[in-house]
């Protein structure tokens, strides 16, 4: 089933924690150390970025604007889950993050556009219209809508406020839908 006639003009937009690697309850992954891919997450990744024209990861990084880590640290962890995909045969285009606290209502921070325009005004032949944002959390479900992109939500324990096009259980669940 090719569903929304996915094809590669499309562009996929992912969440970090808990849709690409274990979140850390009550914390920040702080180190490459502390990230673990979820399982077949970084197989889902790598069959993506031969479907789709371009994957973006976008994520919120309050942990730095909280001085619990720095945007170094945090750019370390990326370019270990990247160096991870493209030693697997994949790519993700590029990692995006907003620094700021919960409420400064930075337009970079989800679920604001900020990341996903900058990611289109950055790279050539991103139509939202034809892009997917899939994430856990209400704010990415929210990210995707405003800018008009299909949204698939990772379920898990909590009940969601905000309705995603598709509920699934793993990014590897997509892909099997979707292949």
């Amino acid at each position: 089933m090719n569903l929304w006639n996915i094809d590669s003009s499309w562009t996929l937009f992912l969440d970090r924690d808990g849709v690409i690697n274990s979140r850390k309850i009550g914390g920040y992954i702080e180190t490459i150390d502390e990230f673990e891919f979820l399982p077949n997450a970084k197989s889902a990744i790598v069959a993506f970025s031969h479907l789709f024209n371009h994957v973006f990861v976008v994520t919120n990084q309050q942990g730095i604007g909280k001085g619990i880590m720095t945007e170094s640290n945090l750019l370390d962890i990326h370019r270990y889950m990247m160096d991870e995909v493209e030693n697997d045969g994949g790519k993700i285009t590029k990692c995006y993050h907003a620094p700021a606290l919960a409420n400064d209502n930075s337009p970079l921070r989800k679920p604001n556009t900020g990341m996903g325009l900058l990611a289109q005004s950055e790279f050539d032949g991103v139509d939202f219209q034809k892009s997917i944002m899939i994430g856990d959390s209400d704010s990415d479900i929210i990210f995707g809508t405003n800018l008009g992109m299909k949204t698939v939500r990772i379920v898990g324990d909590k009940l969601p406020a905000v309705e995603a096009d598709l509920n699934v259980k793993s990014l590897y669940d997509f892909y099997k839908m979707i292949q």
